[in-house]
């Protein structure tokens, strides 16, 4: 508290000080704003510089997709259309890896390869299992347990 009055008291000197050199009171406003007109100023070209820096010479990649880059005959049956909308609403994402399925596949129990029909009740049984409001597990197996649940959805479809 004596450190805001202290420095209360500097800034009123300060100001005060300003307004006897100046005398008119609208000549001290007048250079008051300048004063702060160019301190927002040098704020403004610092945090420009620094944009400018952090995005490397101040041009941005924009990634476009273009049919004709996938136009090839015969190329695995892909269908760009398909895969733009897919992109559009964000649900591109890269095939889970194999480690991963098999990982996943052993967590709910499955010595073959599952139907969706299956995941989706094991994964209601597991879910009473292990959901944290019901039983004294952590929450760690029932996240364990959604991202294996995507994982496996994804793997087979």
């Amino acid at each position: 508290m004596a450190q805001l009055i202290s420095s209360l008291i500097k800034w009123a000197l300060f100001f005060g000080i300003l307004y006897l050199i100046f005398t008119n009171f609208g000549t001290f406003l007048i250079i008051l704003f300048v004063l702060i007109a160019i301190g927002y100023y040098l704020v403004y070209q610092f945090k420009k510089k620094i944009r400018e820096a952090s995005s490397g010479s101040g041009t941005h990649f924009k990634f476009t997709f273009n049919g004709q880059d996938f136009s090839q005959a015969g190329a695995n049956n892909f269908n760009f259309n398909d895969f733009q909308e897919q992109f559009r609403r964000g649900n591109f994402q890269a095939a889970p890896q194999f480690g991963e399925v098999s990982k996943a596949k052993e967590f709910f129990g499955f010595t073959s390869d599952p139907t969706k029909e299956e995941i989706k009740k094991r994964y209601k049984e597991l879910a009473r299992k292990y959901h944290p409001d019901i039983n004294d597990h952590g929450d760690e197996l029932m996240q364990q347990l959604n991202h294996y649940k995507d994982v496996l959805l994804k793997a087979f479809p």
